[in-house]
């Protein structure tokens, strides 16, 4: 098992938005986290990273606690994420918004190590755009982009939070297309948070959806194809 959550309790103030939350992601796998706008899916994204700190359970990470650490600490332990909102710099290139990337500022020289030039042979539009601004590339761009500099770090699991959101249908498929590359090819693991079910179905090996705060279901494509009253309770608007 690579990432195990284990009744994770997360507060904003008093409101108890994430409730005894618990599933896995093992070696290898895309797992989905879906269901409707805030039910809290974005916030277990953040509180695994420690951007946001629980306030009981435990997150453990290939056998070793997690839980709280400050965000730098658990990229280091090897853990990307992926932000619904981007945040590139976007004075900066696209070379240097990826280099950024690279923990400590030092490049790794293990073999299979994410470089500049290995990013670009699977975001081969990035070269193209090396030496322009992050502000001047399109919104999917920016999210080639983002997920980059994400693997500069050389993360075993990528934390990836909604990120066709806003994209042009060509460019949703391309993104897709990315991430199932990084997972098959490069061998990341990945715990995807993604409101279009075609591209998560299509993705995930395994899928979980979220009620208000909870796990509501856990199972395959085809448990959740099988099962319309769950689709109806959990996805459907």
């Amino acid at each position: 098992m690579l990432l195990e959550v284990r009744d994770l309790n997360t507060f904003y103030v008093t409101s108890h938005v994430l409730q005894n939350i618990s599933f896995q992601v093992n070696e290898g796998e895309i797992v989905a986290l879906l269901g409707r706008n805030g039910m809290g899916k974005s916030t277990t994204l953040k509180s695994i990273m420690g951007l946001v700190k629980p306030k009981s359970g435990k997150v453990i990470f290939q056998g070793k606690e997690v839980t709280g650490f400050p965000p730098f600490k658990v990229a280091r332990a090897g853990i990307g994420y992926v932000p619904e909102d981007r945040r590139i710099f976007p004075q900066l290139s696209v070379v240097d918004n990826l280099e950024l990337g690279i923990k400590g500022g030092k490049l790794s020289t293990k073999e299979g190590t994410w470089t500049v030039e290995r990013i670009y042979e699977h975001f081969p539009k990035l070269k193209e755009r090396a030496n322009q601004q992050g502000r001047f590339l399109s919104g999917g761009e920016q999210q080639m982009l983002t997920i980059g500099r994400s693997l500069m770090g050389n993360p075993d699991l990528l934390l990836v939070d909604e990120p066709t959101e806003g994209l042009a249908p060509l460019m949703v498929q391309e993104v897709r297309d990315i991430l199932e590359e990084i997972n098959k090819k490069a061998g990341v693991s990945i715990l995807l948070v993604e409101h279009n079910l075609s591209v998560a179905m299509s993705l995930a090996s395994r899928i979980y959806l979220m009620g208000k705060a909870h796990i509501g279901f856990s199972g395959n494509k085809e448990e959740l194809e099988a099962n319309p009253e769950v689709r109806a309770k959990y996805l459907e608007v």
